[in-house]
Parts: structure tokens; sequence; C-alpha cells
């Protein structure tokens, strides 16, 4: 059978609002919130929702047959961070949630999700950040989160005045993602892994619009710290099958991944991925005729191989949109969001 018609509206809207949702890796709340009420929204009779207890979300969708389950996971936790210091001249020192060089958040604007008073803005700079005060020291200086602070935009000059207005050690901060959309291009901080996100609902709303259903009984399982190595960890059934993560393909010097496509990743730091299911992906994608690239990542995990950490008992693959710049100011293409979501199709339609 043909895959159902993707709806590009609906999947770029989700996109731009999940995206503008503060997530970073243990504040998911918010975008979950949303993604609950979305889904819940659509009253499918065939789709049930929880919570788990660790809050990832985790939603099931009953399928044709369920003497294989399978499963899909994408992660909607971030890159972010966490006040670590209030200095004596009131800015913040931070210290990082998830991998990335602190180089490539400098001068970024950011939140500062202050737990005991409103939500303050700031910008992510260089402590000394002025060069026509510090001269070379400027470009000398080591990016690091000793040299690094943020700057709040609030009267404050002291560690006092910062306090009062309810900002503590422990606070979350999260990076301006800075959507922008032009000539098919889609440019953000998150598309790891919200792009992921993005086409496994876009997948699931296209599927009910046709009026069709998964092949096997599936679980749809959006977590919350894969960011941090232990997203799937917990949260999916014991008898499923097979397990699909999909999250950002890297696009790079020495990758075959570009934005246009999407990619089936074979092997990457953790290891190879299992070798009868990506093959079945990638005859999936040639039979639908769906463009894509095969690639290894040198640096690089998923919540698959954090559900076999946990000692799961599954075949996992990895697909997903092309990103270039990872962990960085990001950036894909809608043609290899569309590839990537049909992918996903073309997975749970397959008996």
């Amino acid at each position: 059978m043909s895959l159902p018609e993707i709806d590009k509206e609906y999947l770029l809207k989700m996109l731009k609002h999940i995206l503008n949702i503060p997530s970073p890796t243990g504040y998911t709340h918010e975008v979950v919130d949303f993604l609950l009420q979305e889904i819940n929204g659509w009253g499918h009779p065939d789709l049930s929702s929880q919570r788990t207890h660790k809050g990832a979300l985790i939603v099931t969708w009953a399928g044709e047959q369920s003497d294989r389950p399978r499963a899909l996971t994408a992660h909607v936790d971030t890159l972010g961070g966490m006040v670590k210091e209030i200095k004596p001249n009131g800015r913040l020192k931070l210290t990082n949630i998830g991998s990335y060089a602190w180089n490539t958040v400098e001068g970024e604007g950011c939140m500062i999700i202050a737990s005991n008073g409103k939500p303050q803005r700031g910008s992510i700079l260089l402590s000394k950040a002025s060069g026509h005060v510090h001269g070379k020291k400027v470009g000398e200086t080591e990016r690091d989160a000793e040299n690094m602070e943020v700057r709040i935009d609030a009267r404050t000059t002291s560690a006092k005045e910062t306090r009062s207005l309810g900002v503590e050690v422990g606070d979350f901060v999260s990076f301006d993602p800075r959507f922008e959309q032009t000539n098919g291009f889609i440019r953000s901080r998150h598309l790891d892994d919200k792009a992921g996100v993005a086409c496994m609902l876009a997948a699931l709303q296209a599927m009910m619009t046709a009026q069709v259903r998964p092949a096997q009984t599936t679980t749809f399982h959006f977590s919350n710290y894969e960011e941090v190595g232990h997203g799937a960890a917990a949260g999916l059934p014991t008898d499923l099958a097979e397990l699909v993560a999909v999250d950002m393909a890297v696009v790079g010097e020495g990758q075959t991944s570009d934005e246009f496509h999407a990619t089936i990743c074979v092997k990457d730091t953790g290891g190879p991925y299992h070798h009868n299911l990506s093959n079945r992906l990638r005859s999936l994608a040639d039979k639908h005729e769906i463009p894509y690239n095969v690639d290894i990542y040198p640096y690089y995990g998923s919540d698959g191989e954090a559900y076999w950490r946990a000692g799961g008992d599954v075949a996992v693959a990895l697909i997903g949109p092309g990103v270039d710049a990872s962990h960085n100011y990001e950036r894909t293409h809608v043609e290899s969001l569309i590839a990537t979501t049909n992918w996903i199709m073309a997975y749970l339609l397959d008996s």
C-alpha cells in the first residue's frame, strides 16, 4: 500500500512549537504537558497515554496484531545548563547539561528558570567579554565553565540582588532556540531531537487521518533524559521485539548524511546496531522510494543503546533527519523531515 499523505504544515507547526518550549534535561514537564494535550486531543479510541514516574511520555497504539510488539523512541530533552554559582557581581556561573563545547553557546540568549521567582532573561558571555577593556584576552581566553557567565537582564550587581530576583543555585537555564525557516531550511537549536519528535507526531497524525493503524501494537516513547545517557533505560514494555530510535543524523566532513535525506545509522560509539532490523528498514525505504543515506557516527549514543544497556532484549535500529552543526546552532531541511516521517510510517505499516 502507498503511504499516507503527510500534512507538512502540521509537521512544521509542531516542530516550531515544541522548539520554543524550554526543556533542558531535568526540566521537561512543560513540553511533555503539551505533547500529552496534543495527543489526547485527537481523541483516537485506540491510543492510550501515560507518564512514567521518571517523567517520560508513553503512548500505545493497538495494532492489527500484537505478537511482536514494537516501539519508537525520540527525546524531548535538550542541552542546557544549571546555575552552579551566583558570583559576587550578580552574574551566574553554569554547569552544563549534556555534551557541548562552551564556545557554541557564547553570545546566546537564555532563560533562567528561577524556581522561586519569575523567569529571567540573560545572555551567555565570556566573563571578560569587552574587547575595549580586555583586548587580546577576549580571543585568547579559553571557553570553559570557569570563564563563561550569564549576564542577567535585570538591575543586579551583587549576589544579594540576584537572589532577590528569585534566582538560586540549581535553577535551570534554557538556551534560546532562535527558530527560523527559509527556502525549506529550518535553523534552530535543539533540532536534536525535537525534529525527531515532530516527525513522530506527524506520522501518527497522517496515519490517523488516513484511518490506518500499525501492523503491530506500537509504543511511542518520548524520553526526557537522553542527553545525559539514560533516557529510554526505563519506561518501555518488557515484551518488545523491536525498538527504532528516531534521532538526528550527523552531518559533517567524512559523513554520508546530509540535510535532504533521512539516514540510518548502522554503528555509533556504542557499536553496531541490529543488522537484520537495519536491513529491513533499508528495504522499506527502497520499496517506498524514501531518500536515505547509511552512515556511521563517531561520537554519538542513542536511547536505543540506553535500553540495551538496561537489559532490553530487543532488536534496535536508529534513523533520523540529517542535522548540520549538531550540538551547536543546528540546521535541517524539510525534505529530510518528510523522508524521516515517511520512513516511520513505512515501518509502522510493515507486517
